[in-house]
C-alpha cells in the first residue's frame, strides 16, 4: 500500500505533471505566471481544491448517481473554490487582486475535473488524496517554474510575498530586461521553451 501510495504522489510530479506532460491547466499557466508569486499563489490554490474534490469524490463515489456524476463533481469542486477565494479575501487580498477572475475558473479546471472522473471517481480515499497531492504540487512547480523564468527574463527580478527577493542587476549591472517575457506572448514562448526541454529531459 505505502509503495502504491508513493506511485500515484510521484507520477504528478514528473510522468503526469499537468501542463507539460498532460497538457492541461494551459489557460492559468498562460494568464498568471508573470511572477513567481503568482504562479506558486495559482498553484498552492488549485492544490487545495485538488485535494479536497477528490477526497470528497472518493468518498461519495458509490452514493453519486453515474448519470449526474459531472453535475455533482463540480458542485463539489465549487464549494471548495469558494473556500480559497474566502480566504485568500481574508488573509492574501493582494495576490487575489492580481489572480482575478482566475481563482473562480478553478472550478472548471480540466485537471481538477478530470482528476475528479478519471481517478477519484474509482479509486479509495488515500489514493486520490496521494493522486490530488502529487499532481497539485507539481502544478504549483510548474507554474512557479514558468513565472520565474518569465520574471527573471522580462523584469530581472524574483518576487515573493510582494518584495524582491532576487534582483538581476545586483549581479550583472548591464542587464536589460525583455519586457517581452512578461507580456501575453513571452507566455506562450515560454512555456513552448519548457515543453521542449520537458521533452528532451524525458527521451533521455
Amino acid at each position: 500500500m505505502a509503495k502504491s501510495l508513493a506511485q500515484e504522489f510521484a507520477k504528478g510530479l514528473w510522468e503526469e505533471i499537468p501542463p507539460f506532460r498532460l497538457v492541461l491547466g494551459l489557460c492559468p499557466i498562460l494568464a498568471v505566471t508573470k511572477t513567481v508569486e503568482n504562479g506558486v499563489g495559482m498553484g498552492l490554490a488549485t492544490t487545495f481544491v485538488l485535494l479536497g474534490s477528490n477526497l470528497f469524490v472518493s468518498l461519495l463515489r458509490k452514493v453519486i448517481p453515474a448519470k449526474v456524476r459531472i453535475a455533482c463533481f463540480i458542485i463539489i469542486i465549487a464549494t471548495f473554490v469558494t473556500v480559497v477565494e474566502l480566504v485568500m479575501q481574508a488573509y492574501a487580498y493582494p495576490l487575489f487582486l492580481k489572480l482575478g477572475i482566475f481563482i473562480p475558473l478553478i472550478v472548471v479546471n480540466c485537471i481538477v475535473l478530470g482528476r475528479s472522473e478519471a481517478f477519484a471517481y474509482k479509486n479509495g480515499v488515500l489514493p486520490s488524496l496521494a493522486d490530488g497531492l502529487g499532481i497539485g504540487i507539481g502544478f504549483t512547480i510548474s507554474l512557479g517554474a514558468l513565472g520565474g523564468v518569465r520574471e527573471l527574463l522580462g523584469s530581472g527580478t524574483l518576487t515573493f510575498w510582494e518584495k524582491p527577493a532576487f534582483v538581476m542587476t545586483d549581479i550583472a549591472p548591464a542587464f536589460q530586461p525583455f519586457q517581452f517575457m512578461v507580456e501575453a506572448p513571452g507566455a506562450f514562448v515560454g512555456l513552448g521553451l519548457m515543453l521542449c526541454l520537458m521533452n528532451l529531459v524525458g527521451s533521455k
